[in-house]
């Protein structure tokens, strides 16, 4: 199918939360001399295949695929450049390997298998516990 071929080479830039958060930090940081905005991203891209065979790496097992139709209007590259930011700030990603990415999001959904507001591997409630999950 014609899905086959989107899901092979569509691409998408996959910026990891703490990487987004600690650019948010930096961007504060320079508020005081005005308004600023930056394109945030990792300067490649992944397309969806991609992720699910690292998922199914990271997971150690085969990750079930639907083929369904594309949607419309979906552009075939999404990736971001971070050249300004990173002139101005000195942000870079920390984590721009999509298997790091996995890595993390596997990690804290093994410890928190209820997913947010449910219970930790723990047993403790969302929120309660002071370790952090990145």
């Amino acid at each position: 199918s014609s899905w086959t071929a989107v899901m092979r080479f569509r691409l998408r830039d996959y910026v990891h939360v703490s990487d987004l958060a600690r650019a948010h930090l930096a961007v504060m940081e320079r508020l005081d001399r005005g308004s600023v905005r930056y394109n945030l991203g990792t300067g490649t891209g992944q397309s969806v295949l991609e992720v699910i065979r690292s998922v199914e790496r990271v997971g150690g097992r085969p990750v079930p695929v639907e083929i369904a139709a594309r949607r419309p209007g979906d552009p075939p590259v999404l990736v971001a450049s971070s050249e300004l930011m990173t002139r101005e700030t000195g942000w870079r990603p920390r984590l721009a390997e999509i298997d790091a990415v996995v890595e993390t999001a596997w990690g804290w959904r093994e410890r928190h298998p209820g997913g947010f507001g449910g219970r930790g591997a723990d047993g403790d409630t969302e929120g309660s516990s002071s370790r952090s999950s990145c």
